[in-house]
């Protein structure tokens, strides 16, 4: 199965930002793409963290839900929509959300941002808590690939990547990773964490993520990734930018890493 990593440089619009999208999204279908992953807030970097409760969707209705489907249906792929913001609880908070959706522009699936980013070295601070509400339960879902092998995708953003236990639970065959790590965590931690996750798990790994510099003055990592079950970087966007990152994933590779390696858990396939 082909899949592709889209690496953006999310600006401070949403319109501009679904425009950005459309032409990876695109370029990933013409590549032969059968799955597309956006990084997280493809939609949106904000000059300020409340900037995400203004542009704030119900859960099946919005523009960029609206955008996520729509592409899906036209380009007949299967996306996963980075993240972008839900409504939350109360007026001053947002879930940070992740939505799949399938060839025929359904949601299948959603996972709600479990582990909230919090950092402070002195020069840069960030704390999601401030505007951001937790999720609190794992999300995978099913994806049947055109060669006819079911594909058990697990759903994580970001900050997750620092726990190994959420994807334990998850059992997947493939875990997503749209991120937005910034210059500094992700230049110490970012291929680190990656290459660990798939080794841990004998997991696919396809991480997708903010890429330079931003309209609102922050610096993300980019280096968009996908990683086998081996730990090997099977491609990687080395420069910062959009663009789109694509592998070929190999359900026989999978297994033979798994019958090599059995992993706890892990059925043969």
């Amino acid at each position: 199965m082909k899949v592709a990593a889209l690496q953006t440089v999310s600006g401070t619009t949403v319109t501009g930002n679904l425009d950005a999208a459309a032409r990876l999204l695109a370029a990933a279908a013409g590549a032969g793409a059968e799955l597309a992953v956006l990084p997280e807030y493809f939609c949106l970097m904000g000059r300020r963290d409340t900037d995400k409760l203004e542009v704030r969707e119900s859960f099946g209705s919005g523009p960029v839900q609206d955008f996520l489907a729509q592409q899906a249906r036209s380009l007949g792929l299967w996306i996963v929509g980075g993240t972008l913001p839900l409504s939350g609880a109360d007026a001053a908070h947002v879930r940070n959300t992740s939505l799949a959706y399938s060839p025929r522009g359904e949601c299948v699936a959603r996972y709600d941002k479990i582990h909230l980013f919090r950092f402070d070295n002195g020069r840069e601070q960030y704390d999601e808590s401030r505007v951001i509400e937790p999720g609190s339960a794992l999300q995978a879902f099913t994806l049947p690939s055109r060669d006819g092998h079911a594909w058990r995708v697990g759903l994580s953003v970001c900050y997750d990547l620092r726990f190994p236990e959420l994807y334990r639970g998850l059992g997947a065959d493939l875990l997503l990773v749209p991120s937005a790590f910034t210059y500094t965590t992700g230049q110490a931690h970012w291929e680190l964490l990656l290459r660990a996750r798939a080794v841990e798990n004998l997991a696919f790994v396809v991480a997708p993520a903010q890429g330079g510099r931003h309209e609102n003055g922050r610096r993300t990592w980019g280096h968009s990734m996908l990683v086998d079950p081996w730990g090997g970087v099977l491609s990687q966007r080395a420069e910062e930018g959009e663009g789109v990152v694509i592998a070929d994933l190999s359900i026989e590779r999978l297994q033979q890493v798994r019958q090599q390696l059995p992993a706890l858990g892990h059925r043969v396939l």
